[in-house]
């Protein structure tokens, strides 16, 4: 007979780390802490720049691993330098996210994230909301393997955007009910 892995639960210790650089990230941030709720994958956020607390990013990157943590989601805007300094600190899976910036609208994070040295791997998503989103459904992606009960999360998830699709195929006939809600179909 085989023992039953209970997952922790986000009081006892996440599964997924969310940093950012700062709490302006949030609002970008905030959409790949939804999207691992709604899978019921256990997580914390906290802001942590690479920066202005270099010594609380090796500090957060080092001991990840120790504390349960087994993917970590970094959105970063501007110079964008979190995502790589974190992944040089552990061996922990590092889904960078370029955080849109007014300057070049996410551009310049998307290259200091994706443009990372041979050896120090960060998986790079879209910019803004829909690579927090992705980035999010990746983790769970990767989590999956290991936990089955997140893995028929996301297998559900999937399911049901087929359908939302599938429900709607012709889109002059009227919005769909999620387009109501503000949902993409």
């Amino acid at each position: 007979m085989t023992a039953k892995t209970k997952l922790p639960t986000p009081d006892t210790y996440p599964l997924v780390g969310i940093i950012m650089g700062s709490t302006s990230d949030w609002e970008t941030m905030e959409h790949a802490s939804k999207a691992l709720a709604a899978l019921g994958v256990p997580h914390e956020t906290k802001v942590v720049s690479a920066h202005r607390t270099p010594d609380l990013l090796f500090e957060y990157a080092s001991n990840a691993e120790k504390r349960g943590i087994e993917v970590i989601i970094a959105g970063a805007g501007g110079a964008a330098h979190l995502p790589g300094m974190t992944a040089a600190k552990t061996v922990l899976p590092v889904l960078g996210v370029p955080v849109e910036s007014k300057a070049l609208k996410g551009l310049d994070s998307l290259l200091s994230i994706a443009q990372m040295p041979g050896g120090i791997p960060v998986g790079t998503l879209a910019i803004g909301k829909a690579g927090a989103i992705n980035a999010a459904l990746l983790a769970a992606a990767i989590l999956g393997v290991k936990h089955s009960s997140i893995r028929e999360a996301l297998r559900k998830f999937r399911s049901e955007q087929t359908g939302r699709v599938l429900a709607n195929p012709d889109p002059s006939v009227g919005p769909s009910p999620d387009k109501k809600k503000g949902k993409r179909a």
